[in-house]
C-alpha cells in the first residue's frame, strides 16, 4: 500500500496510535487506556478536516490509495456504500443497513499499522495492477476465531463496497497460516520450534544510516531478533479473486504513518509452517 500523503492524514494517524482510541470493540486494546477528552476533540477536529478534502481522482486507480481514503473520509466513505448494505453475521443472520444506521468505519488506521498476506511474489504484484476491479478487505478477529469481510467492486472506474460478511477463520481461504500464525504469536516456544534451522535475515545497519546488514538466523538466536507481532487482529487485502492457499506464505506489517517495515516468508514442510526469512 501507498502511504498517504495529505498532512492532516498523517497528523490524525500519529494521535489516535499514540491515544489508542477505538470505535469498534473487535479492535486490538493496548493493555491500559485512558480516555483523554481534549485528545478526543483534536481527533474529531483532525477528522472533519479530512472529510473536508476530496479524495483525488486518481485514487481510484490503485486499490490501496482507494482504501486509504475511504477509512479516513467519512463524506467519501458514505458516497462509496451501496446502501441497503448487506451484513451477514457468522451466524448466518443478515440484515440489510440503511445509510441512515451506518456508523464511520476506520478500519486498520487507528491502530497504526496494517498487514497483508500473499502467497507469493507475483499475488503480491496485484496491489499495483489497475486491472483489479474487485477487491476484500478482511478483519481478522484471532481471538474470536472470525473474519469479517468488506467487499468492493469497480463500478465505471469508482470503488464502491457492496457487502459485509463475516466467517469463522476455518472457512478463510489462509486457514491453516491464520492457525498457525494464532499460535506462534502466543506461544514463544511453539514459535522457536516453528524457525527454520536458518533464516535468511536482512535489515538496516545500527552502525551506518544509509546500508543495510544480511546475515543468518538460526533457533538459538531468534530471541535475539524475535519482532513485537500484533496477536489479536489482523487486517488482510484480497486482490481480485480469493485463491487456494498454498505452502508458502508472505507476511507483511507496514506502519501507516511511520517507517516501520516488517516481512516474514513462512513455508509450509511436511504439514508445518517454518519461518525462512525476515526482512526489516
Amino acid at each position: 500500500m501507498k502511504k498517504f500523503l495529505w498532512p492532516t492524514l498523517v497528523c490524525i494517524l500519529l494521535t489516535f496510535s499514540c491515544t489508542g482510541k477505538r470505535t469498534n470493540t473487535d479492535q486490538e486494546e493496548p493493555a491500559d487506556t485512558v480516555a483523554d477528552s481534549s485528545l478526543v476533540v483534536i481527533e474529531d477536529t483532525l477528522e472533519q478536516l479530512i472529510t473536508e478534502t476530496p479524495m483525488p481522482r486518481a485514487a481510484d486507480a490503485y486499490f490501496d490509495d482507494f482504501v486509504f481514503n475511504f477509512a479516513a473520509n467519512k463524506r467519501l466513505q458514505f458516497e462509496r456504500i451501496i446502501f441497503p448494505l448487506r451484513v451477514t453475521t457468522v451466524d448466518g443472520k443478515t440484515t440489510m443497513t440503511e445509510k441512515s444506521q451506518w456508523q464511520m468505519e476506520h478500519l486498520f488506521m487507528r491502530q497504526g499499522y496494517y498487514t497483508l498476506l500473499f502467497d507469493d511474489d507475483e499475488q503480491m504484484s496485484h496491489m499495483k495492477d489497475t486491472a483489479i476491479t474487485e477487491a476484500v478487505v478482511e478483519k481478522i478477529v484471532l481471538k474470536k476465531n472470525k473474519v469479517k469481510n468488506y467487499f468492493f467492486h469497480r463500478v465505471r472506474g469508482a470503488w464502491m463496497m457492496y457487502e459485509i460478511r463475516e466467517t469463522s477463520i476455518e472457512e478463510n481461504a489462509n486457514s491453516s497460516f491464520l492457525s498457525f500464525y494464532k499460535r506462534f504469536t502466543s506461544d514463544s516456544i511453539f514459535q522457536v520450534e516453528s524457525i527454520n534451522e536458518t533464516v535468511q535475515f536482512t535489515g538496516p545497519d545500527p552502525d551506518d544510516d544509509f546500508a543495510v546488514m544480511e546475515g543468518v538466523i538460526t533457533p538459538d538466536t531468534w530471541e535475539a531478533f524475535a519482532p513485537q507481532l500484533p496477536g489479536k487482529v489482523l487486517y488482510n487485502i484480497v486482490y481480485g479473486k480469493p485463491e487456494a492457499e498454498g505452502n508458502k506464505k508472505i507476511f507483511l506489517m507496514r506502519g501507516v504513518a511511520n517507517g516501520l517495515e516488517l516481512e516474514l516468508r513462512f513455508k509450509k514442510v511436511g504439514g508445518k509452517w517454518l519461518l525462512t526469512k525476515m526482512t526489516t
